[in-house]
């Protein structure tokens, strides 16, 4: 039996895992807040509702470390263009030349991000971004091109992210309480 769509697409993505397509996401209450701290991850539990901060410290090699007990909204969530897969809309090697180009947009932002000396990963790649370019480049030329350049270049990420990954209701901040079961 060949590999599910989730084995050919997710571990070839992680794109909702680091950061990149959500900075945070909804946990289904304390209780399961305190099973995703004690896994080790991020909880912001100030909020009206649990959430549990990303890039996820669960992730390696796009790989989930604790796959058998991710909370709910891991569990639940799939994005578009895995859904748009799973019913033939898009065949499994359009789907993977899509992530292949965001992970390279990805990748470019995240060089341009060192190339202006932020090398934290720990925050969500807009969060990344917004900090770099909120200091002044002041008058070095260089600095502002690379400033420049890595505008754009986020603009194009989320370009390719709104495309292919996200529905209206995420790109707007709100994930879909209604997915299905990944």
């Amino acid at each position: 039996m060949g590999a599910s769509l989730t084995d050919t697409l997710c571990t070839r993505c992680a794109l909702c895992c680091d950061g990149t397509l959500f900075a945070d996401v909804e946990l289904a209450g304390a209780r399961e807040a305190t099973k995703v701290e004690i896994l080790g991850l991020r909880v912001d539990d100030d909020a009206d509702r649990p959430l549990m901060l990303l890039p996820c410290a669960a992730l390696r090699d796009r790989r989930c470390t604790v796959y058998a007990h991710r909370p709910k909204c891991c569990r639940t969530f799939e994005c578009r263009l895995l859904r748009d897969a799973g019913r033939g809309a898009v065949s499994a090697a359009d789907a993977v030349g899509r992530i292949e180009e965001a992970r390279a947009r990805v990748a470019r932002v995240v060089a341009l991000l060192g190339a202006l000396g932020r090398r934290d990963v720990a925050l969500p790649l807009r969060e990344r971004c917004a900090e770099a370019l909120g200091v002044d480049p002041g008058s070095d030329a260089a600095r502002k091109a690379l400033h420049a350049e890595l505008s754009a270049a986020m603009a194009d990420v989320d370009e390719a992210l709104r495309r292919s990954f996200l529905d209206r209701d995420e790109r707007e901040g709100r994930v879909d309480d209604n997915s299905s079961e990944a």
